[in-house]
């Protein structure tokens, strides 16, 4: 049976959950850029999220944080209930995830204003003025750039990353906030991985 991102969200929200595209697709998308990067998120808990795809191939990623992937004929979708992140002790992962009913509450927790829009129905929702630093071609923390830098160190190099891939600057205020803090708690795998693509762009 096949599988794409269209009938992805009818399904969950024929079942009666708010369902729509975020992050990297639908930035890509505003920019004109071509994106194999399909997140989607949910009202539905990940027990429900099993429960309408119950005909696929499922694997759980990360049941405990909300994420359930979905697998047919080849295309796989990584499901995530809207969520609230708290607690970040390792500085890398939320320590205690809440999981949320409103698609606002869930972009809130992500990094970069470009990163925290959602699209649902051709709807575009973007709390955070992202679609306007796309055309300003600026990096932005969605909120407090130190919180957002101090939650997760891995932000500093994905900053420089985007900046580089799509050529645009960081935000005073962020970059800032990237000086203050040190990489040393992040795996060098994941290190060398944002390097890789840094030196590749």
């Amino acid at each position: 049976m096949t599988l794409n991102k269209e009938e992805v969200l009818a399904r969950l929200e024929k079942a009666g959950y708010e369902s729509y595209l975020v992050g990297g697709f639908v930035r890509d998308r505003i920019m004109g850029r071509a994106s194999s990067d399909v997140d989607i998120a949910t009202k539905a808990r990940p027990n429900q999220i099993e429960e309408v795809f119950k005909d696929f191939k499922i694997i759980d990623v990360g049941k405990d944080f909300g994420t359930i992937r979905v697998i047919g004929h080849g295309q796989e979708y990584e499901i995530t209930t809207f969520r609230k992140d708290f607690s970040y002790k390792d500085k890398r992962r939320p320590g205690q995830v809440v999981f949320a009913d409103k698609i606002e509450s869930d972009l809130e927790r992500r990094d970069f204003t470009i990163n925290a829009m959602a699209l649902r129905n051709n709807e575009l929702i973007d709390p955070f003025g992202g679609q306007n630093d796309i055309k300003e071609k600026i990096i932005r923390a969605v909120g407090n750039p130190y919180d957002r830098i101090s939650e997760d160190m891995l932000r500093s190099l994905r900053a420089v990353r985007f900046a580089t891939v799509l050529d645009f600057d960081i935000d005073k205020d962020l970059k800032e906030a990237i000086k203050g803090q040190s990489i040393d708690d992040i795996s060098k795998e994941r290190i060398q991985d944002e390097v890789n693509k840094i030196l590749l762009a």
